[in-house]
């Protein structure tokens, strides 16, 4: 090479096995040793990798006399190596360095080719795929098979493999959005076949089955995915998988269009059932939407206007859809409509943080069923669309909402026949011939047929849902026999219930036409029904058809329910039966009429607190996942029968709810329920009441997850002096002893903890409370065995990751990182098992910071991305502050002062932060001058993500 000829490229490959390639050609470099050094100098992508790091590497046991004159002669046989390249491997003052560009490794240009494609998907669907593509081929077999034994490799192989893992998945939902899901079904295929028990290989095989036009497969595979995981690990799957099954079965995952450029969600499928005759008022309401910020639908029950609003959502990109109809409590919608949005919101105001999510959305915010929480929708819309000045909002009502802003559009009934025409082609009697069709296929109609059908459709008025009610009788009556008993039901019905609107009038004929055909054991199980909001499981309704004394098996009676259409049976995984909205709130006036509406609301509230009950009990045992999923499933059922306690000012009641739920308070961000608890706290009949103690106890928990430790310390104190029995003292003494924690109170910790535990009657975390007091008192001896004895005889998941936890913390301030990190997965595995969430973020950050501490710099930094990042949008800033503070830390270590002090200085002044900061800094941090304003929580969210990409940029 002449003077001032360019160095040739250099590239390391490892994933598979590894290779060097100098100036495009292949370089041998033998012996594991060698090959060892290089890996690790190359996976330190650019950054110094010192001496002793490396002398540890190869020889972990004990080091020999001459290893580090050994590890120099393998550094300058990897030069000669390199050969004209030689000058990229430069020795540093405590270290080596392999001076690597962007492309020369081959798992950083696999995670910068995964940036792109992130970066670029919402824009352009198939380069996205394009760049996926190139990524997922970077893999040539399996990782650095012969140097697993080296531990800081076998450590990146496993980061290698979840690289992969995430790399296929990216590659498989965006070929599956963009329309090429035919493309990457083997793939997926061979995804999921890799690992059999991986929820998201399952989620993705089978979307892309479905989306081939294999949907019983899809759901073959889902069965056999939820049957596996229940036999060999106990757990059931989280609840995207039944939804998922859900949208396959009713046909809404289809083949899928091709997406184009622009696009910000994979474009809906065609949905189960067609939507016949609204073309035009659909085509209206999307051409609205472009132009005005709020369209109502507006008409009667049973008009369409869910299944119009669901198809001009289907036309949009990116829809957020907010079910009302099984809310009841007004103040539940912010919780609902972030579950709409999929955010989980822990603490601080609920609508703004969904209104936060939702100003960064393209699509239309569709809110279905308004009619009967009006006033409460009315405000939220209001500040919706105050704070999204760029959101449309379409919402369904029987009644416009009354804003300003609001454009009301009428949904008129689907056209009548006239006397002559092309009847099929009337939309009324396609609907009729389309739903008779799929319950009695058969030829063609005869033209007397067709003219019996537009009869029967002019006498249901068009509305459909009484023409599809109708046209499901065929299962039981010729057409000339449904004809007539239409025909003398309507004249029945004639003089019933008055209504303002004589189409209403007409459709609950057709319901109580229908209602009419069953038995009265069936119409007073049907009544019963109506009042769980969001359906009710098969044995619930089993049960409750027992407590009614309805004859025969009561699966015989439900079973009647489902094929005359009254109800709907939800078959994927446990049978959940649920019925339509409009005929719910008939079930609800028949239920008063016939004066049983206080025998079905106590019904409701006794299976509530049986329920809850059950949950509770059952989440100290080996089934919590059970139990939190049954919890979460019947979340929406249980606000309403909460509801209707406090309506009844039932103490009694309320209080074994409130209380029978208190690890979901502990340990779950359910921030609703802890609500409840203080709603209830704040009682004046409280006072007197016999579980005052164990509510108020479960409320200081509630108040401390909220970061109001001194609330909480007040509610637990009164709680105590309140208390009649040791169960109900115990409710206290947990939130008095981590609010001390909070306040570096150990001794006090200690003391409230050792007396939880002798009045506990189970195995419960107070020891392990005690043991943290004790590990950040500097005693890690005795905090190991107080742990210890709070694990022994503990069989829930929570209480095992709790235990682990502790260790983590404890092994972590003794120095032990590597003991810390395996205990701190450990817990986070766990936790994630059994759904206590709160569980996992603080194992998460204890992880990050020993991994900081073991000089993972990069990990720590990703990982402190996505925490804060999971944080910020939770609003649980009690959690974020100690993440913020972790990573202040670190950020001084790198030398990045200024973001370290501020961020510091602002949790050291934030009084929702815990007071004490149990990691150690390396020197006291500087503060801001004297008179300098306190920044904003969001300044300070900015400056952290910045310093950690600033930081992540670094040579």
């Amino acid at each position: 090479m002449g003077a001032g000829d360019a160095p040739p490229p250099v590239r390391v490959d490892v994933l598979g096995p590894l290779r060097l390639v100098v100036g495009g050609k292949a370089v041998d470099v033998p012996g594991p040793k060698r090959r060892a050094v290089l890996v690790l100098l190359a996976l330190a992508e650019g950054r110094t990798v010192t001496i002793v790091h490396l002398v540890d590497a190869l020889w972990p046991a004990e080091v020999p006399e001459s290893g580090r004159q050994a590890l120099h002669t393998h550094i300058s046989r990897l030069r000669a190596h390199l050969g004209p390249a030689a000058a990229r491997l430069q020795t540093r003052q405590d270290g080596y360095l392999l001076d690597l560009v962007a492309g020369d490794l081959d798992v950083a240009h696999a995670r910068s080719l995964v940036e792109r494609a992130r970066a670029v998907a919402r824009e352009d669907a198939a380069g996205a795929c394009a760049l996926l593509r190139e990524a997922h081929a970077l893999w040539r077999g399996p990782v650095l098979a012969d140097l697993t034994d080296i531990a800081p490799i076998a450590t990146a192989v496993e980061g290698c493999a979840q690289l992969h893992r995430e790399v296929t998945d990216a590659l498989l939902a965006c070929a599956i959005d963009a329309g090429q899901a035919h493309g990457v079904l083997a793939l997926a295929a061979t995804a999921h076949a890799d690992d059999p028990l991986r929820e998201p290989a399952v989620l993705l095989l089978m979307r892309a089955l479905a989306t081939t036009g294999q949907a019983p497969e899809a759901l073959r595979t889902g069965r056999e995915y939820r049957h596996r995981l229940a036999e060999e690990t106990g757990l059931d799957p989280s609840p995207a998988l039944g939804e998922l099954e859900r949208v396959i079965a009713a046909g809404s995952a289809g083949p899928a269009r091709t997406r184009g450029r622009g696009s910000d969600a994979p474009v809906p499928a065609r949905p189960a059932s067609r939507l016949i005759g609204r073309e035009v008022e659909v085509s209206d309401l999307h051409r609205l939407l472009t132009a005005e910020r709020l369209v109502t639908l507006v008409g009667p029950g049973g008009v369409g206007k869910t299944r119009v609003a669901d198809e001009v959502a289907r036309r949009c990109e990116a829809p957020t859809t907010l079910l009302l109809a099984p809310v009841t409590d007004p103040s539940a919608i912010p919780h609902a409509l972030a579950a709409a949005l999929n955010l989980t919101v822990v603490q601080g105001d609920v609508l703004a943080a969904c209104v936060a999510v939702l100003s960064d959305r393209r699509g239309p915010l569709v809110i279905d069923n308004c009619e009967h929480l009006l006033d409460t929708v009315r405000d939220t819309v209001e500040v919706v669309l105050a704070g999204c000045p760029d959101l449309s909002v379409l919402t369904t009502s029987r009644e416009r909402l009354g804003l300003p802003a609001e454009y009301a559009f009428r949904l008129a009934p689907l056209p009548l026949p006239g006397a002559d025409g092309d009847l099929p082609q009337v939309p009324s009697v396609a609907v009729f011939l389309d739903r008779a069709g799929r319950v009695r296929p058969g030829p063609p109609p005869t033209p007397a047929e067709l003219r019996t059908v537009a009869d029967i459709v002019r006498r249901l008025d068009g509305m459909p849902l009484a023409i599809e009610l109708a046209a499901g009788r065929l299962s039981t009556f010729s057409l000339a026999d449904l004809h007539d008993r239409l025909d003398r039901s309507l004249d029945l019905l004639g003089g019933g219930r008055p209504s303002a609107d004589a189409r209403h009038r007409t459709l609950r004929a057709t319901i109580e036409w229908s209602y009419q055909l069953l038995s009265e054991d069936e119409r007073r199980l049907f009544r019963h029904l109506a009042v769980f909001v969001d359906g009710v499981d098969v044995d619930a309704a089993e049960r409750l058809a027992a407590e009614l004394g309805v004859d025969g098996d009561p699966g015989s009676a439900l079973a009647r329910l489902v094929d005359t259409s009254m109800i709907e049976a939800d078959v994927t995984g446990r049978t959940r039966y649920r019925m339509l909205e409009t005929l719910r709130a008939f079930g609800l006036d028949r239920l008063a009429a016939a004066g049983e509406d206080e025998t079905a609301t106590a019904s409701l509230i006794r299976w509530a607190v049986e329920l809850t009950a059950w949950i509770g009990a059952t989440m100290t045992t080996e089934r919590e996942p059970e139990a939190d999923a049954a919890l979460r499933r019947e979340l929406p059922n249980l606000r309403a029968a909460w509801r209707l306690v406090r309506d009844r000012r039932s103490l009694d009641d309320a209080a074994a709810l409130v209380t029978a739920l208190f690890d979901a308070v502990t340990y779950r961000d359910l921030v609703e329920i802890r609500g409840w608890a203080e709603e209830l706290a704040e009682d004046p009949a409280l006072t007197t009441h016999p579980r005052a103690g164990a509510v108020l106890g479960t409320a200081a928990e509630a108040a401390y997850h909220r970061g109001d430790y001194p609330r909480a310390e007040r509610l637990a104190r009164a709680g105590v002096e309140r208390a009649t029995e040791n169960s109900d003292t115990w409710y206290c003494l947990l939130p008095l002893s981590v609010a001390a924690l909070a306040r570096g109170s150990y001794g006090e910790v200690i003391e409230h903890s050792l007396a939880s535990a002798a009045i506990a009657t189970e195995p419960r975390e107070s020891l392990g409370i005690a043991a943290l007091a004790a590990a950040y008192a500097g005693d890690p001896d005795r905090a190991r065995t107080l742990n210890d004895q709070g694990l022994d005889g503990a069989v829930s998941p929570t209480m095992l990751a709790w235990g682990a936890y502790v260790v983590g913390e404890i092994e972590s301030s003794s120095g032990r990182r590597d003991s810390a990190e395996e205990h701190y997965v450990r817990a986070i595995d766990l936790a994630r098992a059994s759904g206590a969430t709160f569980l996992v973020g603080v194992a998460t950050v204890g992880l990050l910071t020993v991994r900081a501490d073991a000089g993972r710099v990069d990990d720590a930094l990703r990982g402190y991305r996505d925490v804060i990042g999971y944080f910020a949008r939770t609003s649980n800033w009690t959690h974020l502050w100690t993440t913020l503070r972790n990573l202040a830390d670190l950020l001084r270590r790198l030398g990045d002062d200024g973001p370290a002090t501020l961020i510091t200085t602002a949790a050291d002044n934030a009084p929702d932060a815990p007071a004490v900061d149990h990691s150690p800094a390396p020197e006291p941090p500087a503060a801001l001058d004297p008179g300098a304003p306190l920044p904003s929580r969001a300044d300070v969210l900015d400056v952290a993500r910045q310093a950690i990409e600033r930081n992540l940029k670094r040579p």
